[in-house]
């Protein structure tokens, strides 16, 4: 008896010497690690990033490992130790990809900080801004699958009944394929617009007769902010199979167009003059690009077209309306010879050789 008692004595004695060496290593390896990452942290501000992001998840990892090299030295049956191991060893997927997950996060977010959507954003930082989300939600997906399916390749069941599947690829792969089409096209399509740089964050479209921008890229659907405040939701495979108009596919400012018909006494150059005294007294314009012309002539009356920049869809509703306002009252006050008239000719003989008089009327308001 007393040989029994000092045998499981020495047994327990020795798991507790396993037990406490582990975790003498482990928690020498956090302290290494936090004291190196602070140091660095003075320095570079990624370091104390890193640590917010990984402190958790690498923490737990190093302990569930701790804990599952001290399952070999427990004074258990086979079958509680083998049952121990596998549950330690579940533990370890799930926090190996908790730590490979946070740390994929913390290189995406530190490449998008570089490239935050301001209105100056050039094509390439939306571009990769673009890209960067799309990459993201991917990867995290495929550490999560790739995770589950070893979890569960970790029970002898499930790899029987994954070898027969993988063998037989009969029936019920082709109906999970077709159950899984909708799904994965929409994954593909993701993915495709991308890397294919058809729409990127921060680009202003027109889709379904909506005006908006682009707030979201996900691997299924895209979100669009709308003029109005309105978000619409549409799934990707909607801007691989459809038409839609990008308004900043090859430039960021935007363009908009204000028409005037006006007497043929207008002063084109004096409006030109007209046009660059507002737009250099707001901030709505870019400074891009402005313009005044003559686009046609008709039923007695010029087409004045005026063409003015701005950086988004908002601004440039704004800045055509002031625009419109602004030329309206000075051609009324400055010039108002310049205002549509309607001529009408009367009294013309035959012969021609009575008098012709031409009356002027302005033209009525609708």
């Amino acid at each position: 008896m007393t040989e029994e008692i000092e045998q499981n004595w020495q047994t327990w004695t020795g798991f507790a010497i396993v037990a406490g060496a582990a975790l003498a290593v482990v928690i020498a390896v956090m302290v290494v690690v936090a004291v190196a990452l602070n140091l660095i942290g003075r320095r570079k501000s990624w370091a104390s990033r890193l640590s917010e992001r990984v402190r958790w998840p690498f923490r737990i990892t190093l302990l569930i490992l701790a804990l599952a090299v001290s399952m070999s030295a427990l004074p258990v049956d086979d079958d509680l130790r083998g049952g121990l191991t596998h549950v330690f060893g579940i533990l370890i997927i799930i926090s190996g990809a908790w730590l490979l997950a946070q740390l994929f996060l913390f290189f995406i977010d530190s490449g998008s900080q570089r490239y935050r959507l301001v209105e100056s954003d050039t094509f390439s930082a939306r571009k990769i801004r673009t890209q960067l989300q799309i990459v993201r939600r991917l990867v995290i997906v495929v550490i999560v699958v790739v995770a589950a399916g070893a979890i569960l390749m970790t029970f002898d069941a499930v790899r029987a009944v994954g070898a027969s599947v993988l063998a037989s690829a009969g029936i019920a792969s082709i109906v999970a394929g077709l159950a899984a089409q909708s799904v994965l096209s929409n994954l593909f399509a993701g993915v495709q617009l991308a890397f294919s740089e058809a729409i990127r964050v921060g680009d202003v479209v027109v889709v379904e007769g909506e005006f908006g921008r682009i707030n979201e890229i996900t691997l299924s659907y895209v979100v669009l902010e709308l003029w109005d405040q309105r978000t619409l939701v549409l799934p990707c495979t909607y801007f691989t199979t459809n038409p839609f108009e990008n308004w900043t596919k090859l430039g960021r400012a935007l363009l908009g167009t204000v028409y005037f018909d006006l007497d043929w006494r207008v002063p084109v150059e004096q409006m030109r003059g007209e046009l660059e005294r507002i737009l250099t007294e707001t901030e709505l314009w870019d400074r891009a690009s402005h313009s005044v012309q003559v686009t046609d002539a008709v039923g007695g009356m010029l087409q004045v077209r005026v063409v003015v920049s701005a950086s988004d869809s908002g601004q440039l509703w704004d800045l055509r309306c002031l625009v419109r306002e602004k030329l309206a009252e000075w051609v009324r006050t400055a010039h108002p010879e310049a205002l549509p008239l309607q001529r009408v000719q009367i009294g013309e003989e035959p012969s021609g050789a009575g008098a012709m008089r031409v009356r002027e009327q302005p033209i009525p308001e609708a």
